[in-house]
């Protein structure tokens, strides 16, 4: 019988976040050569892992066509040079591709089926917008399954507004501008810099280098928010400064068994605990994250007291502020992405899961104190994804003197 092995998260990667349409970066490159850029970028980061001991490819993205069709995962393989041994799929959980495309081989090499695998996302919105030639059963509405506003996600987000009093347009505010400036000052601390891929970008002006993400705002101001309009109901709270944009990008992550980590000698970034996914209201998707989040805990045996570092997608500011109000967490806490988010960096659907993680395994490199982490998302048609991740550079050392400090 096969024996259960430990999984462990070796390395991430992403390119830069566009903006998707015309004027975006990448209006010109196709969506399969992002995520390839991504792959061939990782591998050569981890030249000790040889390309036929990668056992499957999972690759993420919401709109599977075109450049993004024909099973992404394997033509992505073929492309990024691995041999033809190596087999690929294409995986689609909308918001949360290739967060699922994580656990799913996750759950393979768990269960002893792989040793090595790369799972990643791409997702080209300005190629493929969200639910462009997508055919909804009439019955989902005709029967009231779900409201028509189901399928529109910033009118989910307002139903979240109205349903939470507490949840204001300010405080929505506040925490976009705060995930701006928190997102530029990690790229001057060159926080996120190391794990970015450039892109080789062609324009109408020529040919150019994507190497910073393209759609950050550092000058946002509580006054400038306040003005922007309320595209999805007439005064209403969702506006395109407190929600991320429509993006381009792709995400690429090495998941191994421990075992054969130290046998290949490849880093381990951070070992899997637990993960979960929870259905809700499609109505209110943006509440997903906080019923995965307790699956989560509770399969892990943890509370959100031993979290010590959130890595929340920023799909809309009010979806994070709904999950940190029922956890009891400030809207400022320091453990809450703390190098920014979604509403900085772009959120380019399917390659987000793994742009979380990435950040999470770097900042678990810089606080041994902390053991836990969490990696969420809200996801449309009402669900959440949640991963706990383990810090291998935690020390019950570190730990102590971290709750001294915070004592004195």
């Amino acid at each position: 019988m096969t024996e259960r092995s430990e999984v462990v998260f070796v390395d991430g990667v992403r390119t830069p976040f566009g903006r998707a349409g015309e004027k975006g970066m990448y209006w010109g490159t196709r969506a399969d050569d992002l995520v390839v850029k991504a792959m061939v970028g990782l591998l050569e980061r981890n030249p000790q892992l040889p390309k036929d001991r990668v056992d499957d490819v999972a690759i993420a993205a919401t709109t599977q066509q075109g450049d993004q069709g024909l099973t992404l995962g394997r033509t992505a393989a073929l492309l990024a040079g691995l041999p033809r041994s190596v087999p690929g799929y294409a995986i689609d959980r909308m918001c949360a591709g290739a967060m699922t495309s994580v656990t799913t081989v996750a759950g393979a090499i768990g269960f002893g089926a792989y040793d090595v695998a790369i799972a990643g996302g791409v997702e080209h919105m300005g190629h493929h917008p969200m639910g462009f030639d997508a055919d909804p059963n009439p019955r989902f509405v005709s029967e009231k399954l779900v409201s028509s506003e189901a399928l529109v996600m910033g009118a989910t987000a307002e139903r979240i507004h109205d349903r939470f009093p507490a949840l204001t347009k300010e405080r929505s505010d506040r925490y976009a501008m705060r995930s701006q400036v928190k997102a530029q000052a990690a790229y001057d601390a060159g926080k996120i810099q190391p794990d970015l891929i450039p892109v080789a970008t062609r324009t109408d002006h020529g040919w150019g280098l994507a190497v910073k993400d393209e759609v950050m705002r550092p000058g946002t101001t509580m006054e400038g928010l306040a003005e922007l309009r309320t595209p999805f109901r007439p005064h209403g709270r969702i506006t395109a400064g407190n929600a991320a944009g429509l993006n381009d990008g792709a995400t690429a992550s090495i998941i191994a068994s421990e075992t054969a980590a130290q046998d290949l000698g490849l880093p381990v970034k951070m070992r899997l605990v637990s993960f979960a996914f929870a259905g809700v209201e499609p109505e209110v998707m943006g509440i997903g994250p906080v019923p995965s989040t307790e699956k989560a805990l509770k399969k892990a045996g943890l509370s959100i007291e031993d979290i010590g570092l959130f890595e929340l997608n920023e799909a809309f500011a009010v979806q994070v502020l709904s999950l940190l109000d029922h956890f009891g967490i400030d809207d400022d806490d320091p453990r809450v992405n703390p190098w920014g988010g979604a509403i900085a960096y772009g959120h380019p659907l399917a390659s987000s899961g793994v742009r979380l993680m990435v950040q999470l395994a770097r900042q678990f490199e810089e606080h041994p104190e902390v053991r836990y982490g969490l990696t969420a998302m809200c996801i449309g048609l009402g669900q959440g994804g949640s991963v706990i991740w383990e810090n291998p550079h935690f020390t019950k050392k570190a730990a102590r003197t971290a709750d001294k400090q915070a004592r004195s």
